[in-house]
């Protein structure tokens, strides 16, 4: 095996991040499409206007090394990814949009780690210009952050209040339709 270098990992890690950035911009507009809260749709289409950003500044990172940015699968965005599908097909109404926020928390938390190691690497590879611009995606990551968890506080009341007002015994009926009424791709179809 050839000797690796930090520069090697460094290259390797914004490989994965710029295949997480895609995966998210595919993502999110399905994700927006289930959400009953206003106020966290305009949050999550905001925060794809900023990922469709970071692509770009991770394609002018690239650019700048004279790298391909493809060629790798992140798969741990992929996996978040997919436990958010089995969340969207399971769940509905305030119960869904406070799994949404748990699921999309996961996600800014996996992009935070991730960002702080290449800031890390920028920042002892010299590499000054990635570094500024790197930053700039890590300080939106945790804004976003910051954004779902204030939106969690009201959304995840109300999923509390449609649970003491609906009872258990139909919350768990409602769940049981749901899972039966699965359309086999994506959102299941609302039971009457």
């Amino acid at each position: 095996m050839p000797e690796q270098t930090l520069q090697d990992l460094y290259i390797s890690e914004l490989k994965d991040l710029y295949s997480s950035e895609q995966q998210l911009v595919k993502a999110l507009p399905k994700i927006v499409k289930n959400v009953e809260s206003q106020e966290l749709s305009d949050a999550i289409s905001n925060h794809l206007e900023e990922t469709k950003n970071h692509v770009t500044r991770l394609e002018q990172i690239f650019a700048s090394m004279g790298e391909n940015p493809k060629g790798k699968k992140c798969v741990g965005m992929q996996g978040i990814l997919e436990e958010g599908e089995e969340t969207i097909d399971e769940f509905e109404g305030n119960v869904l949009d406070a799994g949404i926020i748990s699921g999309a928390q996961r996600v800014e938390h996996y992009e935070i780690a991730a960002y702080g190691a290449v800031c890390a690497y920028a920042e002892l590879l010299q590499r000054t210009e990635d570094l500024g611009l790197l930053k700039e995606t890590l300080q939106e990551e945790k804004n976003a952050d910051e954004t779902l968890t204030e939106l969690s506080e009201s959304i995840n009341r109300l999923a509390l209040q449609g649970l003491e007002e609906g009872g258990e015994e139909t919350v768990s009926a409602r769940q049981q339709v749901g899972r039966e009424t699965k359309t086999g791709r994506g959102r299941k179809t609302r039971a009457a």
